[in-house]
């Protein structure tokens, strides 16, 4: 089992950047997991941002993001990033990453068995 933790929202304003930070806590290895990024903003459904494999070589992006957000990963730092540029206000929701042993891409994947607690990204007009 693998805790995650969010860090790096924030209020900013619209076409500026974000980072975002996902680490394990409790000494878990985050490295032998595949990771995605999620979003729900208020009374909406929670949607996938994107997803990297465990090497780092593969994601996968929403077509709403596409463009504007990267994932990326650092192992020995135990971190996962998730870079959002040119960012909107409808990119306005709790961001959440997740972990699961196997990777899935695109929409209707399993969801994976480990969550954080997700961090507020805020973006104002």
């Amino acid at each position: 089992q693998v805790q995650l933790e969010e860090s790096g929202g924030g209020l900013v304003q619209a076409g500026t950047s974000l980072r975002l930070s996902c680490a394990a806590s409790s000494g878990r290895t985050l490295s032998t997991y595949a990771v995605g990024w999620f979003r729900q903003a208020p009374g909406k459904e929670r949607e996938s941002v994107g997803t990297i494999t465990v090497s780092g070589r593969n994601t996968w992006y929403a077509d709403s993001v596409k463009g504007r957000f990267t994932i990326s990963r650092d192992n020995g730092k135990n971190t996962v990033y998730l870079q959002m540029n040119s960012l909107k206000p409808e990119d306005t929701a709790v961001y959440l990453c997740a972990a699961d042993p196997y990777y899935c891409s695109g929409y209707g994947c399993p969801e994976p068995p480990y969550w954080g607690q997700g961090t507020q990204v805020t973006v104002s007009s």
